[in-house]
């Protein structure tokens, strides 16, 4: 398919985060491509506002490879790499470690390998960013969740190595979000608690991670930097 600029690579935009990012970016005119693992009414949404959809389950390397050669076919220049995609995978007796390696997958093995090997394609663009959205739970850990909030720790220590590497010609840099949207069968008094934990103690939605992926697309002299957009709980 042919672009007439570099498109913006989102992955894990069916849904809540990544979707609404993906809608605000082809309002602004951007060409999207952007992965899915499921069928989701979203993926039709972009679909019909002319965002291009590829098929993706970052797990392991044989779908990741999958993935980037779907993608390259697709486009020979990108833009950015946004990558949205998360997996959360309840560490339960009996599995964890599958939940740590796929969790390990999605967060880590697949960003490393599509910045590696798509490094290429956004060599061809004046102006070139990876961004990684990971979780402001690596702050303090987890004693709940531990692989997943490993695996989005490693993902931080990827931006830093890969604006290393990269620099000057691609800025790499992340986004660590507290909680932004609740879901819908939350009950009132754990969305209660969940807000008590942030000084400003509101839900933003998605509009704000949208509005610092702006910024970070936006603001030339910016790389292997982590924004922390968690309304104020480190400092509860």
């Amino acid at each position: 398919m042919a672009f007439s600029t570099p498109p913006i690579l989102i992955t894990g935009a069916s849904q809540r985060v990544g979707l609404h990012c993906a809608k605000r970016l082809l309002a602004e005119g951007y060409p999207v491509i952007f992965s899915y693992r499921t069928e989701r009414p979203g993926v039709q949404q972009l679909r019909e506002l002319g965002a291009v959809a590829i098929h993706a389950d970052f797990v392991d390397e044989t779908g990741i490879l999958a993935f980037i050669d779907a993608l390259k076919s697709h486009t020979d220049s990108l833009r950015a790499i946004v990558h949205n995609a998360s997996q959360w995978q309840e560490e339960t007796p009996g599995n964890e470690a599958s939940a740590f390696t796929r969790m390990f997958g999605v967060h880590m093995l697949a960003p490393y390998l599509i910045n590696l090997q798509c490094a290429e394609l956004l060599h061809r663009s004046p102006t070139a960013d990876i961004i990684h959205i990971g979780d402001d739970v690596t702050r303090k850990g987890s004693s709940k969740h531990i692989a997943y909030c490993a695996s989005k720790a490693g993902l931080e220590s990827l931006t830093l190595s890969f604006a290393a590497k990269f620099a000057p010609r691609i800025k790499v840099n992340g986004i660590a979000p507290a909680l932004l949207m609740f879901q819908p069968d939350d009950d009132a008094a754990y969305r209660a608690r969940t807000l008590a934990k942030s000084a400003l103690g509101f839900e933003p939605g998605a509009e704000v991670i949208f509005q610092s992926l702006r910024y970070l697309l936006d603001n030339p002299y910016v790389t292997g930097t982590t924004l922390t957009v968690n309304g104020g709980r480190h400092l509860k």
